[in-house]
C-alpha cells in the first residue's frame, strides 16, 4: 500500500502548469491584483466545501472521493486550457476547488486508517514524509516535462492539457486501494451519523485548545506560503529578461530553461526535506517544539527576501523563495502529525479537512492582498509586501507560541 500511496502522490503533482501558473494567467491578460482574486475565490470555495466533502469522505467512501476529486481536477485542467475568458476561468477555477475540496484531508485519513490496521501509528509523521516526498520527486519531473514544452512550443496551452492526463490515471489507482480503507470502521455511517460526525469534530477542532492552536498555525503559515509562493515566477522571467545567455532565444524559451531549474532544485530540495521530517522532529524534541524553531526560520527568511528584494541581490530573493519551500515540506507532515494525534479516528478525514479548510480560508484572505499591493509597488520593489507580511506574520505566532506555552502545562 505505501507504494500505491507513494504512486498516488507521484500522479498528483504532475500538474505541468504548476511551475508556470502565474505566468500563464498573465499571458491570457490578466493582472496581478485579478489574479490573486482568482486565487482567492479557489480557496474560498475549497473552504466551503472542505467540511462537507470531508463528512461525505467519511460516510460514502474515501476511495471514491477521491475519484470524484480526479474527475472534477480533469474537467478543471481541460477548461483551464481552452479558454481566456474570465468567467470561464472563475468557473474552472471552481471546478479545481472541488477536487481540492475532496481530496485534501481525505487521502492522509486514508494513510493514517491503513497504519493503524498494521498497528503503525507510531510512523504517522515518518510515512506522511516518504509519500510526501515522492509528491516533491513528481514535482520535479513534472516541471521538467513543463519547460521542455513551453521551450519547444512558446506556449502555455498545452500543459493544462496534458496535466488532465495524469489525474486521470490516479483514478486507475484508486480503484486498486482495498475497499476496508473506505471507512474507519466495518460500519457504514447514514445520513444523520455523518451530519453529527460532522457536527462534533468541527466542535472538537474549535473548543479543543491542542486542536485549536496547529490549526490556527496552519491557516497563518500555510496561508502565507499559499498565497505568495508562486511569485518566484515573476522573479524568475524578471531574470530571464536580465540575463545576457541565451540572448538568441524568445523570452518565453528563456524563462522555461530558467524556471526548469530553479523548480527542479526546489522540488528535489523539498523531497529530502518532507522526507526526513520524521527524525527532524524526533531531534528537535517533538512536534510543538519543531514547530517553534520552524516558525523562527520562517520569519528569517522572510527577512532575507526582502533584503533580497529591496537591494539588487536578487539571486538572494530566489534563495529566499526556494528556502520558504523547503520548510513548507518540513512543516506539513509534522503538522498534519499534530492534528492527527488529537482528532479521533472515526472522524479523522473530517478533522483533516477542518485542517485544510482553515489554511484555504488564509489563501483566501492573504492572496487578494499580496496582489492588489504587488500591482501597487513600483516594480523595483515589486515583491516587498510579500516579505513584510510574512514577517508580521511569523512574528505574531512566535509571540502567541510563547505565550500558549506559559499558559498551558507542557506535555513534552
Amino acid at each position: 500500500m505505501i507504494f500505491r500511496f507513494c504512486l498516488y502522490g507521484l500522479l498528483k503533482n504532475q500538474r505541468y502548469f504548476a511551475p508556470f501558473w502565474i505566468l500563464a494567467f498573465l499571458d491570457k491578460g490578466l493582472t496581478f491584483a485579478l489574479i490573486g482574486l482568482l486565487i482567492g475565490f479557489r480557496e474560498i470555495c475549497v473552504a466551503l466545501l472542505e467540511i462537507p466533502t470531508g463528512a461525505v469522505a467519511d460516510a460514502v467512501g474515501r476511495r471514491w472521493a477521491m475519484i470524484c476529486s480526479h474527475v472534477a481536477y480533469v474537467v478543471a485542467f481541460l477548461t483551464f486550457g481552452f479558454t481566456s475568458s474570465i468567467l470561464a476561468l472563475f468557473v474552472a477555477m471552481f471546478a479545481f476547488s472541488i477536487g481540492e475540496a475532496f481530496r485534501t484531508g481525505t487521502h492522509k485519513a486514508i494513510i493514517f486508517s491503513w497504519l493503524k490496521s498494521q498497528g503503525r501509528e507510531k510512523e504517522k509523521t515518518h510515512i506522511y514524509g516518504i509519500t510526501r516526498s515522492w509528491s516533491q520527486i513528481g514535482s520535479a519531473i513534472s516541471v521538467i516535462i513543463a519547460a521542455t514544452i513551453v521551450f519547444w512550443l512558446e506556449n502555455y496551452t498545452v500543459i493544462f492539457w496534458i496535466s488532465a492526463i495524469p489525474a486521470a490515471m490516479n483514478i486507475v489507482n484508486f480503484l486498486g486501494y482495498p475497499k476496508s480503507l473506505d471507512f474507519s470502521s466495518d460500519k457504514k455511517p447514514g445520513r444523520q451519523e455523518a451530519m453529527t460526525m460532522l457536527w462534533q469534530a468541527t466542535l472538537q477542532c474549535l473548543t479543543s485548545r491542542n486542536l485549536r492552536r496547529p490549526i490556527t498555525e496552519s491557516m497563518a503559515y500555510e496561508g502565507m506560503y499559499g498565497a505568495s509562493k508562486d511569485y518566484l515566477q515573476p522573479l524568475l522571467q524578471n531574470v530571464a529578461l536580465a540575463l545576457p545567455l541565451f540572448a538568441a532565444w524568445e523570452t518565453t524559451q528563456r524563462t522555461a530553461i530558467l524556471i526548469a531549474v530553479v523548480y527542479a532544485i526546489l522540488y528535489i530540495l523539498g523531497s529530502f526535506a518532507s522526507r526526513y521530517s520524521g527524525p527532524m522532529a524526533l531531534a528537535l524534541g517533538n512536534e510543538q517544539r519543531a514547530a517553534r524553531y520552524l516558525w523562527l526560520a520562517y520569519g528569517a527568511t522572510f527577512a532575507l527576501l526582502l533584503l533580497g528584494t529591496m537591494t539588487n541581490w536578487t539571486g538572494l530573493a530566489i534563495v529566499s523563495f526556494v528556502v520558504l519551500a523547503v520548510m513548507q515540506n518540513i512543516w506539513r507532515p509534522i503538522l498534519i502529525s499534530r492534528v492527527a494525534d488529537e482528532a479521533d479516528d472515526h472522524a479523522m478525514a473530517t478533522v483533516l479537512s477542518v485542517e485544510s479548510q482553515a489554511k484555504s480560508l488564509g489563501i483566501s484572505i492573504l492572496a487578494p492582498i499580496l496582489g492588489l499591493a504587488i500591482d501597487a509597488m513600483p516594480t523595483d520593489y515589486q515583491f516587498a509586501p510579500i516579505a513584510l507580511l510574512g514577517m508580521a506574520i511569523s512574528a505574531v505566532a512566535l509571540l502567541t507560541s510563547r505565550a500558549n506555552k506559559s499558559a498551558v502545562p507542557s506535555h513534552d
